[in-house]
């Protein structure tokens, strides 16, 4: 899964009209208007395997917020992208999408009851979703380096946030069931909201869609590591085990790449 994941960690080049991608396509902007911010992952994913980015910029104004889902349509075989997610793009057939609210993003069950999976512990170093595992300290949303930072940073990994902040880091993913379909599952700031959409046919290739809609002005992908973690994030934790916050990273006598990795992603 990891080349797959490599080249999945970054937008297509087909992308809706008001959106404006950087030289790595790990950054996609919408640069007027609220709608027409359509993007899509540059390859189908993997089962288990998320698509993640985080929310880079906000803008005032608007109504509505980020939305993140998949689809079995190819996006090269578009003949124009559509201006919305929901319906448009969800109206073309073998698409699901979902749309991120300030709150209430978990799955319920008769209405009120949160599923079991929505209720796990936020400080577990994995999430668990079936037969998946993913390090949880790459999907929790960080705040900018500050004199609160390491506040805020306790406020993402406990997700009592809203969804939408900025910083707030949002997956999708889907999961092999034994009938032959999937589940899609969004996950926000380390936690999985539960199946939001269920029966996906896996015999088609799914890519990742993400709405830069409304008071959602920009995101980037975030590349997520699998299995065991690389030695630049184990000293990562290490080193902010042993610092009160972020800023008195610039202090010690460590390479910069290395305090700017410590302090940023």
């Amino acid at each position: 899964m990891a080349a797959r994941c490599r080249l999945a960690a970054r937008f297509h080049g087909v992308h809706g009209t008001n959106v404006r991608l950087d030289a790595s396509r790990t950054r996609a902007t919408r640069v007027e208007s609220f709608a027409n911010g359509l993007c899509f992952s540059q390859e189908p994913l993997a089962p288990g395997q998320i698509f993640l980015v985080e929310i880079e910029e906000k803008e005032l104004g608007w109504c509505g917020h980020l939305r993140v889902g998949l689809t079995a349509l190819d996006p090269q075989s578009l003949e124009v992208v559509p201006e919305y997610s929901l319906p448009d793009l969800v109206n073309m057939g073998d698409t699901w999408v979902f749309a991120i609210t300030r709150s209430h993003n978990r799955v319920t069950v008769d209405g009120d009851e949160e599923l079991a999976w929505a209720r796990s512990a936020p400080w577990e170093p994995f999430l668990l979703i079936e037969q998946v595992r993913i390090p949880r300290d790459t999907l929790v949303g960080r705040s900018r380096p500050g004199r609160y930072s390491h506040i805020l940073d306790d406020l993402y990994k406990m997700n009592v946030l809203p969804a939408t902040a900025r910083r707030s880091r949002i997956g999708v993913l889907y999961t092999p069931q034994p009938d032959g379909t999937a589940d899609m599952h969004i996950i926000i700031n380390g936690e999985d909201m539960g199946p939001s959409a269920r029966r996906l046919p896996t015999a088609r290739p799914l890519y990742a869609v993400v709405d830069v809609f409304a008071s959602t002005k920009s995101v980037r992908v975030i590349p997520v590591e699998y299995g065991f973690p690389s030695l630049q994030t184990l000293c990562r934790l290490v080193i902010q085990k042993h610092v009160v916050h972020r800023l008195a990273i610039d202090g010690l006598d460590l390479p910069p790449p290395l305090k700017s990795f410590c302090k940023h992603e």
